[in-house]
């Protein structure tokens, strides 16, 4: 487990400590970004990755930045917009040496949503399904004849927690670059945190409710964890999966955790 936890520190640490050289900006109309889900807050990025090279996307926006992994050459990979309206600056980054990178291409996009929380309902890298989806028919399945988004969220959750156990030997072998994918871990029946976080925003997303996944601390849990917020009746609130299936023994098993007792560093 302490493996685990040590990857999604560093991947953290590294990830806001990226040194970058600047390049030309590429022309608005460049095929590598897709604008066309701007209106739900989510950009796509098409780029050819070189099988010796590292390549990252870094979105910024007033000096605060988020940094992925880009790992495909065949498919647009989509990334939120989650700082809210305004101006951001979307780059693709190749690794040159250590923790240097050099700007291959960038871009200025500027966010206007009249429901900022929209990013929230999207299919992203770490939040990624489709309609199709195992889990995504689940969660359209448990949530059916549900009239509250207050239930549509505890029959996920209770679900989640009843049939997912920990996967201690994913987490003391897991990676860096470890991205969940929600199927595997609801036919599998076992994850870490991170996946946990993922397959639960994912499925409430896909019947409307706006989940975040957040990275950062708790005292439920001595290392770095990975939870998720909700928005219930216009209020974001706290609900770990992860804490209510058994790792944190002191857990109480209430659907809604005290926000009190979380601290987030990142969230998707």
């Amino acid at each position: 487990m302490k493996k685990f936890y040590f990857a999604l520190m560093s991947l953290f640490l590294m990830v806001t400590s990226i040194n970058v050289t600047s390049a030309n900006a590429a022309s608005a109309d460049a095929k590598w970004l897709d604008t066309s889900k701007l209106s739900q807050g989510v950009v796509g990025i098409q780029y050819e990755v070189p099988k010796d090279k590292r390549i990252k996307v870094m979105i910024t926006k007033d000096n605060n930045s988020y940094t992925y992994n880009l790992y495909s050459s065949q498919q647009v990979e989509s990334f939120p917009l989650q700082q809210g309206n305004g101006s951001y600056k979307v780059s693709v980054l190749e690794n040159t040496t250590g923790n240097k990178y050099k700007s291959v291409y960038s871009e200025t996009l500027d966010l206007s949503l009249n429901d900022t929380n929209a990013v929230y309902l999207g299919s992203v890298q770490n939040v990624k399904w489709n309609s199709s989806d195992i889990a995504i028919l689940k969660a359209k399945q448990l949530t059916e004849g549900k009239t509250t988004v207050q239930g549509k969220v505890q029959a996920i959750h209770d679900y989640i927690v009843a049939n997912v156990k920990y996967d201690y030997s994913l987490a003391n072998s897991v990676t860096t670059d470890y991205i969940p994918n929600i199927n595997n871990t609801l036919t599998s029946k076992k994850g870490i945190c991170y996946d946990y976080a993922s397959l639960f925003a994912a499925m409430s997303r896909s019947v409307g409710v706006p989940t975040k996944l957040v990275m950062g601390n708790t005292s439920y849990v001595a290392q770095y964890h990975a939870w998720n917020e909700v928005l219930i009746d216009g209020k974001w609130v706290t609900i770990d999966t992860t804490v209510d299936a058994g790792l944190g023994k002191s857990a109480q098993n209430d659907l809604i955790k005290s926000s009190s007792k979380y601290t987030a560093a990142k969230f998707y």
